[in-house]
């Protein structure tokens, strides 16, 4: 009869220490941005929907923009992997907050999907950021594109960025790609 009511009491103790040696936030914790390595095909099909509907939306427009966010002289491989994770978080932020603006109703519909997509890798970096490189400063080549695309959201238009930042969708979505293969981006 003793040796039953020890039972419960060994497995409560085994329980607790258990899981005092692997902590339940341990494998939360972990930074992986493998899923954004090799994008799932309906959800570039659903990026590539949105931005012909929008190219089809400026020839109707008398838009004229010639912002250049997201030129660069340089290869986001030749920057650190905190570095392009900032540039990729950096990319994400104008991008979400123009796909965010208020549309006409069939492309507003339209975005949802790529806008849920992208917002989830934003909050993915950000989380990556947060835990690899908390303090990390950015390089000089990072921090001086960084202070353009601060100019950039303080003079042009916001139809302008708009046009600037789903035009150059397949763009963040390849520096999206590269920040997810860390060291193997060439």
């Amino acid at each position: 009869m003793l040796h039953l009511s020890f039972f419960p009491l060994l497995v409560l103790l085994l329980a607790a220490t258990l899981g005092a040696a692997f902590p339940r936030d341990a494998l939360k914790k972990s930074c992986s941005l493998s899923k954004y390595q090799f994008l799932v095909p309906h959800e570039l099909k659903a990026m590539q929907k949105m931005k012909d509907q929008f190219e089809d939306i400026m020839l109707l427009s008398d838009r004229k923009c010639n912002t250049r966010v997201f030129h660069r002289k340089w290869n986001l491989a030749e920057l650190s992997v905190p570095d392009r994770v900032m540039l990729v978080e950096a990319e994400l932020d104008l991008t979400t907050a123009m796909l965010a603006l208020p549309a006409n109703p069939s492309f507003t519909e339209m975005r949802q999907r790529p806008l849920a997509f992208l917002t989830q890798a934003q909050e993915d970096l950000r989380g990556c950021m947060a835990m690899e490189a908390p303090s990390h400063q950015p390089s000089k080549k990072l921090r001086h594109w960084l202070q353009k695309l601060q100019m950039a959201k303080k003079t042009e238009t916001a139809g302008c960025l708009e046009a600037s930042a789903i035009l150059h969708l397949f763009h963040v979505l390849n520096d999206l790609r590269c920040a997810a293969l860390r060291e193997q981006c060439t």
